[in-house]
């Protein structure tokens, strides 16, 4: 075998607000495995300010990782704990190698275009009017399913919010997550939980900063409303994994697989979630169309229990063209469309 890397950043069509700030672009990294006349392709997908990589040895590593593609899973794996995405991407580039397509991964009824995968629609920060003219156009478009990112806005300005969607639409209507992004602090965390569950939420994201167990345990104790762990789950080595699990107890967990070490790495997440009874669904992380597809496709095969929320693949002018396509508030594999090996190709 021999590999190599390229880079690629990937535009948003609207700025994306969240409470750490406006993402414009993100950067993804590409390995390209070849062997004989195949290919396999993996996706390293960083987000400014929340991917653990060490940027500063980044693209080094990666380089090594290239130069050193034989050495097999036991190297690689001891050697990239630090650097999940690069990980998720090593594995997938390799899966994709394997597979008879570099891009059919997990054969089932969802690329065979006879079932789609139920998904959240995601709703960006902004002013009120951008954020309601979002979720209203997510209904139209046949999602009963949304995230919503709070945190940025007048907290009392988010309420208003969620009061009048919740006039015009029901629970039974419309299914309305909420992410916090940490953007809580601690002292007033329980009294803005309790403000939220008023309007018939299914769940929070990460209300408060991460590593604050105890604080996070009793949040999940007396919180009104379900709370969901997200950046909760990055960095956190499988020795940890545990302790954290059985202090703070959630509701739910949420597995970004490019943040967190790649696909075994959720499963062991998952094994662990299932455990001590807690549900999780999966989350795609900014990645272009091949990270998604490598997602989708194993969520497919493992479980369908929740809306997922991989929604991220329209969000950019010059992501990758492929088969996945949304609609009806699901993601599809559209066997219409091909995906675009050029952008391979010219590198």
């Amino acid at each position: 075998m021999e590999a190599f890397y390229f880079r690629h950043d990937l535009n948003f069509k609207n700025p994306g607000g969240t409470s750490r700030g406006v993402l414009l672009k993100k950067t993804s990294w590409f390995i390209v495995i070849k062997e004989n006349e195949k290919i396999g392709v993996g996706e390293c997908s960083l987000i400014d300010g929340l991917s653990p990589d060490p940027l500063l040895s980044f693209e080094k590593t990666l380089k090594e990782v290239c130069h050193n593609i034989n050495l097999g899973d036991d190297y690689f794996y001891k050697k990239l704990l630090s650097y999940p995405s690069i990980l998720f991407g090593y594995e997938t580039a390799l899966l994709s190698l394997k597979s008879k397509t570099p891009f059919i991964l997990y054969p089932s009824p969802f690329t065979n275009l006879k079932k789609n995968i139920p998904i959240n629609g995601l709703i960006w920060m902004g002013d009120k009017n951008f954020m309601y003219k979002q979720i209203v156009e997510k209904i139209n478009a046949g999602f009963d399913c949304v995230k919503i990112k709070i945190g940025a806005l007048d907290f009392d300005t988010e309420l208003k919010l969620l009061k009048n969607i919740r006039q015009e639409f029901t629970k039974s209507d419309i299914e309305i997550r909420v992410d916090a992004n940490c953007a809580f602090s601690f002292d007033s965390a329980l009294e803005k939980l309790k403000s939220l569950s008023e309007h018939s939420l299914h769940s929070i994201e990460q209300p408060i900063k991460t590593k604050q167990w105890e604080n996070m345990a009793y949040l999940c104790e007396y919180s009104p409303l379900d709370i969901a762990l997200d950046e909760e789950l990055i960095g956190i080595h499988f020795e940890e994994r545990e302790k954290m699990i059985s202090t703070i107890n959630p509701k739910y967990i949420i597995l970004k697989p490019s943040l967190i070490g790649g696909i075994k790495e959720s499963e062991k997440w998952i094994a662990l979630a299932q455990k001590n009874n807690i549900k999780w669904w999966v989350t795609s992380a900014l990645e272009s169309n091949i990270g998604l597809n490598v997602i989708s496709q194993w969520v497919f095969k493992i479980s369908l229990n929740m809306k997922q929320g991989l929604g991220t693949g329209q969000l950019f002018t010059n992501n990758i063209s492929s088969p996945l396509s949304i609609k009806d508030g699901g993601l599809y594999y559209d066997l219409e469309k091909k995906w675009d090996l050029g952008f391979i190709k010219r590198q």
